[in-house]
């Protein structure tokens, strides 16, 4: 039997230049407007067997807005950014510039003490490679666009350069069918019209 994991990208709680790393902030008024235009398309989603989020407090809020009352992973937690946790891309590369060039260009890097992107990417995919078949066979996840773009970079089995070429909006969705190590990708399209998402 094969699964099918379906990721909805949390809606947002900033706009995209405000954006920091491990951002821990509830949904904004905006987020919040999101997930009510979003809601009749997603509600069918909490007929999933199974309903988790990431532990962020949008993931959840998102989540639970629309009826999944999911379930939290800490495998679907965003990368662990380090000393840079908080800080948005901009004041990281004011503060250290070589080294944020350093973490986008060697996806091994782990110049602000956290965790490289290639071990981010290894913990999504080893979550969605451990999701068992008894379960059932339909499984929603709510997590921040970050946690989308490494599943798909390890389902796809594409270079981690990739992950930056992902471009998750808020409240889209994109849907994940097979079972460990073998994925196949189907697109649902954006939920809401929203700004993009890093």
């Amino acid at each position: 039997m094969a699964l099918r994991v379906t990721f909805v990208a949390a809606a947002r709680s900033s706009s995209l230049l405000a954006e920091r790393f491990e951002d821990d902030r509830p949904l904004d008024q905006a987020g919040w407007e999101e997930v009510l235009r979003a809601a009749q398309q997603l509600l069918p989603l909490s007929a999933a067997e199974m309903r988790y989020c990431s532990p962020t407090p949008r993931s959840r809020a998102t989540g639970d807005a629309l009826g999944y009352a999911p379930l939290v992973q800490l495998a679907l937690r965003d990368c662990d950014m380090g000393r840079w946790r908080g800080l948005t891309l901009g004041e990281a590369m004011a503060r250290e510039p070589g080294a944020v060039d350093a973490w986008l260009a060697d996806p091994r890097s782990t110049p602000h003490g956290g965790e490289s992107l290639l071990d981010f990417v290894s913990r999504v995919g080893g979550w969605l490679d451990t999701r068992p078949v008894e379960d059932g066979g339909r499984i929603v996840a709510v997590a921040e666009p970050a946690v989308v773009r490494a599943a798909l970079v390890y389902a796809l089995k594409a270079p981690p350069a990739t992950y930056w070429s992902f471009d998750v909006r808020s409240l889209s969705m994109v849907t994940l069918s097979g079972r460990g190590g073998r994925w196949n990708l189907r697109f649902e399209g954006a939920a809401a019209q929203s700004s993009p998402r890093v």
